[in-house]
């Protein structure tokens, strides 16, 4: 123990070395520490979610959800829709430019649609429905449908993982399944990445966009006005929690974005720091199945394994105290429109002699699961020995193998066999804003190979989610949802496993922080 104290202090110690040897900054250079390093620079590419932030601070979107989840115009200026609800006609607004100086054009966006669409999840479903994506002038473009599609607006408003953010045309050629190059992140957004200064592992350094023109609006959500009133933004990459905090508490950086849970009541009694709760509908845990390989291509045996997991311990080992968690068997996030228990009776109740009969029943043959763990994201590191001790009472095998995130991103794309570089299933988090229907929840996608990675391929969900985004009656979508969620009990794509709460801590002389579903630095400013 008193190594390990030792061991922290010296890295805590370090850490303000190196902090203190960084060039001064000015009065309005913010230091943060977000969740996890960035290594990757392609928010189409990766559905992470700090690829993601970082594209927020240099890309922008054609259309936002603010803090309601009502999704208005950003990058559009103008907008209108054909009597047969067909064509839509989007025009951009004035003043819009890529940071190498070139005005963003509609033939920019076109083809930004269309890598985005090849991606996401919510964008194929909009893409199948699309018959022609055509330019109209340098500022207008019209998007054409086969038929009338009820999530044109939500798709394009899609507020995270993965993102429709508009990149200039050459850079958005580029293969959907081929990461950009660092000389290619050149957005339009409200910050310029500083490609000469990243250091993974150490340093992302954003600086203000001074030709950036924000819309008139107040601020909300990720809409309105991107008003920057910061000269520089540093995320400083400090790996262990207890350093982070402890660098916070004595000025070196200004911000955590992601706390370890157990440091809170630390943070919260100290009268320089304040916890906000950017993102008040939470996030949900989920364990990844790869249905490709043995065992779980038998979705007779990951309904075994939806069985056998409990939602509790997870967010137990990972959150701890209550208030910052719930137990919440609703796949569509429990306290929103489409929250339902429909078909979970008997699921996610930590039931191991059930677990071992279905098991039994679907020939499981002790074929041991690789169940990749992340070591690095204190968020994320304590769920997959929780999963390993759920899954072995119920007579899995399980071979758990730990990695860094950024290694377990690029893993989890491979459709190699488990026991040759693959994978059988991971546990990660999404934000609540990215689970909400059953066209926008990523690990619902049942498309094969146009699946997220872990490729399930349903007819039967594929059915479901077109009928939801054909349909706009409030209730008859929630009959939908009712049905997907019980049609995932017998072909599960992934477990979910509890919601959860994450406030930042900053400094108290950092303000303007916004509520969302993606922390971001306009409106934000220091005292």
């Amino acid at each position: 123990m008193l190594m390990s104290l030792w061991k922290r202090l010296v890295g805590a110690a370090l850490v303000a070395g190196a902090i203190a040897m960084a060039p001064p900054a000015s009065a309005q250079t913010l230091r943060v520490v977000m969740h996890s390093d960035l290594k990757i620079l392609d928010p189409i590419w990766t559905t992470a979610y700090i690829v993601r932030n970082h594209g927020y601070l240099v890309w922008d979107t054609l259309f936002a959800m603010d803090e309601k989840f009502e999704v208005k115009p950003q990058m559009v200026d103008k907008w209108d829709v054909s009597a047969d609800k067909l064509t839509y006609t989007f025009t951009l607004r004035d003043g819009l430019e890529w940071h190498d100086g070139t005005p963003v054009t509609a033939e920019d966006c076109v083809a930004s649609i269309k890598r985005w669409g090849a991606k996401d999840s919510m964008g194929q479903k909009l893409m199948g429905t699309t018959k022609e994506l055509k330019v109209v002038d340098a500022k207008t473009f019209q998007l054409v449908l086969k038929e009338p599609y009820g999530l044109v607006l939500q798709s394009l408003g899609k507020p995270s993982s993965n993102v429709p953010f508009m990149m200039p045309k050459r850079v958005a050629e580029t293969d959907p399944n081929t990461q950009i190059k660092p000389t290619d992140v050149i957005g339009s957004g409200p910050f310029i990445f500083k490609a000469d200064e990243w250091k993974p592992g150490e340093k992302v350094v954003y600086v203000k966009n001074a030709k950036y023109k924000p819309r008139s609006e107040p601020p909300s959500g990720l809409a309105g006005g991107k008003v920057v009133k910061l000269d520089r933004v540093e995320w400083v990459w400090i790996a262990d929690v207890q350093t982070q905090v402890n660098a916070l508490i004595s000025g070196e950086i200004d911000m955590i974005e992601s706390p370890g849970h157990d440091l809170l009541p630390i943070l919260a009694a100290e009268k320089s720091i304040n916890l906000f709760n950017w993102n008040p509908t939470g996030n949900q845990f989920t364990m990844r199945f790869n249905t490709l390989h043995k065992p779980f291509d038998n979705p007779k045996i990951r309904t075994a394994a939806l069985v056998a997991l409990s939602q509790e311990p997870f967010l137990q080992a990972v959150v701890g105290d209550k208030q910052w968690y719930k137990v919440c068997k609703a796949m569509f996030i429990c306290g929103t429109p489409l929250e339902t228990t429909a078909g979970m009776d008997g699921m996610l109740n930590g039931d191991a002699a059930k677990a071992q009969q279905l098991l039994k029943e679907a020939g499981y043959d002790g074929t041991p699961i690789v169940l990749m763990q992340s070591t690095d994201l204190q968020v994320l590191t304590n769920l997959a020995p929780v999963a390993k001790v759920q899954l072995e009472k119920a007579g899995f095998k399980v071979d758990m193998q730990s990695m860094d995130w950024q290694t377990l991103v690029a893993r989890r794309s491979k459709k190699d066999p488990p026991n040759a570089g693959g994978w059988h299933a991971f546990l990660t988090s999404w934000v609540a804003a990215d689970i909400l229907n059953p066209v926008m929840a990523g690990f619902l996608n049942a498309s094969c190979d146009k699946a997220m990675f872990g490729w399930p391929c349903d007819e039967q969900l594929e059915k479901l989610r077109d009928q939801f985004s054909r349909e706009s009656d409030p209730v008859k979508q929630k009959a939908i949802a009712e049905a997907v969620q019980k049609r995932w009990v017998e072909y599960p794509t992934h477990a979910h496993l509890g919601q959860w709460y994450q406030p930042l801590a900053r400094r108290s002389h950092v303000e303007g922080n916004l509520v969302g579903a993606v922390p971001v630095f306009w409106n934000v400013t220091k005292k």
